[in-house]
């Protein structure tokens, strides 16, 4: 048999191979740092690291449900926000996952009470667990007003205390997080937010904190911002994503300090597309992803903290973890000291009320 020949049937026999064998899984992200950990920690570390391909995304739905309604899904995996998940799962836009058998945590222990461990009280069904981040308070020691006396803010109510640590406040241009905190502030247990939030009484109280500040707010949208304007002195302390302050501590040579209690911790997922074009192979990536080890691996890289509580044990046993040799725990959102002075954001809360709150929280702004 010729060679041509030879090329030519081998040619055929790979042509009505199914596509999926040798298809690759599209994995959607947010880009920048955090898809950084991400293909380091669960790409690079995966049976068949080609296989995964990295590609960012403006985050939302619209994406999402435009390409199930029309039939034309080209993602398998999808990160997203916890009230997002939520929804995409209600409206059938990811698929129900409740019968994958996920990675135990290494003592054996169930993905399901390695969860509840950390914290967490709701698991969409068609999503895998990814890490937790929070909206945190900081301040540069450095450039701390000598007329504080030496005083440095502990919580979040000396965020909301104009008159004792005086100054301009950045906070971001949505509702997340600044509501909740807005109520620990004024009094209210980090355990008990969202009761009061479910009341208009506690709506109003929230806003009442937030109007104390009002005048001393200089607003944010892009991450990177809060770290400019407290590092220039434009503002005394800022809300941040934790993430930022951290990449800025351990990698930047920065000496920010966080004020943790009063922290609004947020959860991350990926989710299966409804229609992936590779759903098998995407979801053998997602039980890598979302296992204990992986998500210690993500510490590596960035100071967001594992959803799983065994996580926080393989860092914490391998300390120093970081890639630059250092120790990682102290910057981490969701050891267990923190977690008890935090509030743990309700996604369903959001999922139910946030186009209320957010409409009134930009009316509010505007005012």
């Amino acid at each position: 048999m010729s060679k041509f020949f030879k090329t030519i049937m081998a040619f055929a026999f790979l042509s009505v191979l199914p596509f999926s064998a040798s298809a690759e899984v599209t994995f959607v992200s947010w880009g920048g740092a955090y898809t950084e950990s991400q293909i380091k920690a669960y790409g690079d570390t995966y049976s068949d690291p080609d296989s995964i391909i990295f590609e960012p995304y403006n985050g939302g739905l619209g994406e999402v449900r435009a390409q199930v309604e029309s039939g034309n899904v080209a993602w398998d995996i999808v990160d997203v926000l916890p009230s997002e998940a939520i929804i995409g799962c209600d409206e059938g836009l990811f698929e129900d996952l409740s019968d994958v058998e996920w990675s135990p945590a290494p003592d054996g222990t169930s993905m399901e009470d390695d969860l509840a461990a950390s914290g967490v009280t709701i698991m969409p069904p068609c999503c895998a667990p990814q890490i937790f981040w929070t909206y945190v308070a900081f301040y540069d020691p450095d450039n701390f007003p000598g007329n504080w006396s030496g005083a440095k803010p502990t919580g979040i109510a000396d965020f909301f205390d104009v008159q004792n640590f005086p100054g301009k406040r950045g906070v971001h241009t949505w509702a997340n997080a600044i509501v909740e905190m807005a109520l620990v502030a004024d009094g209210v247990a980090v355990t008990d937010v969202y009761d009061v939030l479910e009341t208009s009484e506690g709506v109003d109280r929230a806003f009442a904190k937030l109007d104390t500040i009002k005048d001393h707010i200089v607003h944010w949208s892009a991450g990177s911002k809060p770290l400019e304007l407290v590092k220039s002195g434009e503002v005394v302390m800022s809300l941040a994503y934790n993430g930022r302050i951290g990449a800025a501590n351990m990698s930047e040579g920065e000496n920010f300090e966080y004020i943790w209690e009063g922290q609004v911790i947020e959860q991350e997922y990926i989710c299966l597309m409804n229609g992936a074009p590779n759903r098998d192979a995407a979801i053998d990536f997602m039980i890598h992803a979302s296992s204990s080890e992986s998500q210690a691996e993500q510490a590596k890289y960035i100071t967001y903290g594992p959803m799983r509580a065994s996580g926080i044990d393989i860092i914490a046993a391998g300390e120093p973890w970081f890639h630059t040799g250092v120790d990682v725990l102290s910057q981490m959102p969701n050891t267990p000291e923190k977690i008890a002075i935090s509030v743990i954001g309700d996604p369903t809360w959001w999922a139910d009320n946030g186009s209320e709150i957010s409409e009134r929280y930009g009316a509010w702004m505007g005012n």
